[in-house]
Protein backbone atom coordinates (compact mmCIF):
# COMPACT_ATOMS: atom_id res chain seq x y z
CA UNK A 1 0.00 0.00 0.00
CA UNK A 2 1.38 3.47 -0.89
CA UNK A 3 2.11 5.67 1.81
CA UNK A 4 -0.51 8.84 0.04
CA UNK A 5 -3.40 5.61 0.60
CA UNK A 6 -2.41 5.04 4.22
CA UNK A 7 -1.87 9.35 4.73
CA UNK A 8 -5.62 9.74 3.27
CA UNK A 9 -6.98 7.14 5.03
CA UNK A 10 -5.46 8.44 8.56
CA UNK A 11 -6.37 12.02 7.66
CA UNK A 12 -10.42 10.75 6.50
CA UNK A 13 -11.86 10.34 9.70
CA UNK A 14 -10.35 13.46 11.16
CA UNK A 15 -11.94 15.71 8.01
CA UNK A 16 -14.85 13.97 8.33
CA UNK A 17 -15.31 14.99 12.19
CA UNK A 18 -13.91 18.08 11.61
CA UNK A 19 -16.94 18.87 8.89
CA UNK A 20 -19.41 17.29 10.93
CA UNK A 21 -18.48 19.58 13.80
CA UNK A 22 -18.43 22.91 11.47
CA UNK A 23 -21.79 21.82 10.44
CA UNK A 24 -23.05 21.08 13.25
CA UNK A 25 -21.79 24.25 14.85
CA UNK A 26 -23.64 26.84 12.43
CA UNK A 27 -25.65 28.31 15.16
CA UNK A 28 -22.44 29.50 16.88
CA UNK A 29 -21.59 31.42 13.87
CA UNK A 30 -24.38 34.51 15.05
CA UNK A 31 -22.39 35.64 18.26
CA UNK A 32 -24.62 38.83 18.75
CA UNK A 33 -27.55 36.23 19.70
CA UNK A 34 -27.84 35.42 23.14
CA UNK A 35 -29.36 31.95 21.98
CA UNK A 36 -25.74 31.33 19.86
CA UNK A 37 -24.28 31.64 23.24
CA UNK A 38 -26.13 30.04 25.13
CA UNK A 39 -25.87 26.55 23.31
CA UNK A 40 -22.44 26.77 22.72
CA UNK A 41 -21.89 27.25 26.53
CA UNK A 42 -23.92 24.22 26.81
CA UNK A 43 -22.03 22.02 24.63
CA UNK A 44 -19.01 23.13 26.39
CA UNK A 45 -20.71 22.24 29.63
CA UNK A 46 -21.38 18.84 27.97
CA UNK A 47 -17.69 18.58 27.59
CA UNK A 48 -16.77 19.30 31.19
CA UNK A 49 -15.45 22.64 30.37
CA UNK A 50 -17.13 24.95 32.61
CA UNK A 51 -14.81 27.93 32.54
CA UNK A 52 -15.69 28.01 28.83
CA UNK A 53 -19.29 27.61 29.59
CA UNK A 54 -19.39 30.35 32.14
CA UNK A 55 -17.98 32.40 29.89
CA UNK A 56 -20.35 31.93 27.37
CA UNK A 57 -23.30 32.13 29.78
CA UNK A 58 -22.26 35.70 30.67
CA UNK A 59 -21.71 36.89 27.09
CA UNK A 60 -25.78 35.71 26.60
CA UNK A 61 -26.87 37.47 30.00
CA UNK A 62 -24.91 40.67 28.56
CA UNK A 63 -26.81 40.16 25.62
CA UNK A 64 -30.41 39.03 27.42
CA UNK A 65 -30.20 40.02 30.68
CA UNK A 66 -33.59 39.39 31.49
CA UNK A 67 -33.50 35.66 30.32
CA UNK A 68 -34.66 32.72 32.97
CA UNK A 69 -32.71 30.17 31.11
CA UNK A 70 -29.61 31.80 30.92
CA UNK A 71 -29.64 32.48 34.67
CA UNK A 72 -30.39 29.01 35.08
CA UNK A 73 -27.53 27.58 33.27
CA UNK A 74 -24.99 30.12 34.64
CA UNK A 75 -26.22 28.73 38.61
CA UNK A 76 -25.89 25.44 37.20
CA UNK A 77 -22.63 26.17 35.91
CA UNK A 78 -21.85 28.42 39.09
CA UNK A 79 -22.57 24.93 41.14
CA UNK A 80 -20.33 22.60 38.84
CA UNK A 81 -17.39 24.95 39.32
CA UNK A 82 -17.83 25.43 43.23
CA UNK A 83 -19.35 28.62 43.35
CA UNK A 84 -22.57 27.63 45.39
CA UNK A 85 -22.79 31.62 46.62
CA UNK A 86 -23.10 32.98 42.60
CA UNK A 87 -25.10 29.63 42.75
CA UNK A 88 -27.97 30.75 44.45
CA UNK A 89 -28.06 34.47 43.34
CA UNK A 90 -28.27 33.00 39.67
CA UNK A 91 -31.01 30.74 40.71
CA UNK A 92 -32.89 33.37 42.50
CA UNK A 93 -32.51 35.59 39.77
CA UNK A 94 -33.95 33.05 37.61
CA UNK A 95 -36.64 31.82 39.29
CA UNK A 96 -37.66 35.64 40.21
CA UNK A 97 -38.08 36.45 36.34
CA UNK A 98 -40.04 32.88 36.04
CA UNK A 99 -41.64 31.67 38.89
CA UNK A 100 -43.25 28.82 36.71
CA UNK A 101 -40.04 27.19 35.09
CA UNK A 102 -40.74 23.55 36.23
CA UNK A 103 -36.71 23.63 34.80
CA UNK A 104 -35.64 26.55 37.45
CA UNK A 105 -37.53 25.01 40.45
CA UNK A 106 -36.23 21.74 40.49
CA UNK A 107 -32.70 22.66 40.07
CA UNK A 108 -32.91 25.46 42.62
CA UNK A 109 -34.56 22.86 45.28
CA UNK A 110 -32.20 20.02 44.19
CA UNK A 111 -29.63 22.91 44.44
CA UNK A 112 -30.96 23.95 48.34
CA UNK A 113 -31.03 20.59 49.30
CA UNK A 114 -27.34 19.94 48.75
CA UNK A 115 -26.61 23.64 50.00
CA UNK A 116 -27.75 23.81 53.14
CA UNK A 117 -25.80 20.79 53.79
CA UNK A 118 -22.85 22.44 52.53
CA UNK A 119 -23.45 25.53 54.68
CA UNK A 120 -23.55 23.01 57.81
CA UNK A 121 -20.32 21.52 57.09
CA UNK A 122 -18.77 24.68 56.35
CA UNK A 123 -20.06 26.28 59.79
CA UNK A 124 -19.00 23.08 61.64
CA UNK A 125 -15.38 23.79 59.92
CA UNK A 126 -15.01 27.60 60.68
CA UNK A 127 -16.70 26.67 64.36
CA UNK A 128 -13.58 26.23 66.76
CA UNK A 129 -13.19 22.99 68.61
CA UNK A 130 -14.09 23.11 72.38
CA UNK A 131 -11.74 22.59 74.75
CA UNK A 132 -12.37 19.90 77.65
CA UNK A 133 -13.86 21.43 80.68
CA UNK A 134 -11.84 20.39 83.41
CA UNK A 135 -13.74 19.98 86.57
CA UNK A 136 -13.07 22.75 89.39
CA UNK A 137 -11.44 21.93 93.55
CA UNK A 138 -15.18 24.02 94.06
CA UNK A 139 -17.71 21.48 95.38
CA UNK A 140 -21.00 22.20 95.29
CA UNK A 141 -22.08 22.68 99.26
CA UNK A 142 -23.07 19.41 100.49
CA UNK A 143 -26.90 19.15 101.65
CA UNK A 144 -28.21 18.31 105.03
CA UNK A 145 -30.19 14.98 104.56
CA UNK A 146 -34.04 15.33 105.87
CA UNK A 147 -35.37 14.71 109.38
CA UNK A 148 -35.50 11.35 110.30
CA UNK A 149 -38.93 10.42 109.74
CA UNK A 150 -39.63 13.03 106.66
CA UNK A 151 -39.95 11.48 103.32
CA UNK A 152 -37.21 13.03 100.71
CA UNK A 153 -38.45 15.20 98.62
CA UNK A 154 -41.02 16.52 100.74
CA UNK A 155 -40.93 20.31 102.20
CA UNK A 156 -39.47 21.05 105.24
CA UNK A 157 -41.67 21.79 108.14
CA UNK A 158 -42.48 25.18 108.89
CA UNK A 159 -42.74 27.52 111.64
CA UNK A 160 -45.80 27.99 113.38
CA UNK A 161 -48.03 30.93 112.01
CA UNK A 162 -46.11 30.68 108.56
CA UNK A 163 -47.64 30.09 105.39
CA UNK A 164 -48.23 26.16 104.26
CA UNK A 165 -45.87 24.95 101.89
CA UNK A 166 -46.64 24.60 98.35
CA UNK A 167 -48.06 21.29 97.71
CA UNK A 168 -45.82 18.86 95.93
CA UNK A 169 -45.30 18.38 92.62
Amino acid sequence: MSSSIRLSRAVAPVLALSLLLTAGCSHYRRPELPASQLAFGVDMAKHGLWSEALFRFHQAESLDPNNPRIQNDLAVAYEAAGDYDRALESYKKGLKLDPNSRELRANYARFVEFYQGFKATDKAKATPAVLPVQPSSHRPPEVAPPPAGQPVGMPEPTAPGAPPPPPPV
